[in-house]
């Protein structure tokens, strides 16, 4: 069986953080609202992760969603009509900085849970309509525009009917 070289990094970038922060498999797992046994096969490289996954990990482990993906350019997941690509990672001493590629089909909606405090979103539409930000208070963003919200609550990504393509930043305090 060939293991995707994506899916053994991102496998190893959780367990490496995850007994750094000196948590269990159970705990992670509990935390996450994840089944132990499909965290285990993601930490041994042979369950694709998905996004959803991802970002319940990436949660109650405190880091960026590219610390999870190996800060690999290039590294894509999808699901349920939502695919996103890593463009870039840069960190410095004051923040984390990840820059997306979003595809979302017709009427695709993501869901996400809050990010840690000071976590702030920037979304810049390159093609068809998209519903963005907190989910108490959402903006409607046409193609060439953009909008950024703190990210520290649930918020959504909701796509119109022709569906939507853009770039997301997430800038992470560090």
């Amino acid at each position: 069986m060939r293991v995707n070289p994506l899916v053994a990094r991102s496998g190893a970038r959780v367990r490496e953080v995850r007994t750094s922060r000196g948590l269990s498999l159970s705990a992670l797992a509990e935390a996450a609202g994840i089944g132990k046994g499909s965290l285990s096969e993601l930490e041994n490289g042979v369950r694709n992760p998905t996004l959803a996954t991802l970002y319940a990990l990436a949660a109650p482990l405190q880091v960026p969603l590219a610390t999870l993906l190996a800060d690999t350019p290039g590294a894509t997941l999808d699901g349920d009509g939502v695919a996103v690509r890593l463009l870039d990672t840069r960190r410095s001493a004051v923040d984390v900085r990840e820059v997306y590629l979003l595809d979302l089909a017709p009427d695709a909606v993501r869901e996400a849970t809050g990010h840690g405090a000071g976590v702030v979103e920037h979304v810049l539409v390159t093609a068809g309509d998209l519903e963005v930000g907190r989910s108490e208070a959402t903006a409607t963003v046409t193609s060439g525009g953009s909008h950024s919200w703190t990210s520290d609550a649930a918020h959504v990504y909701r796509a119109g009917p022709a569906g939507a393509a853009a770039v997301l930043t997430i800038v992470t305090p560090a």
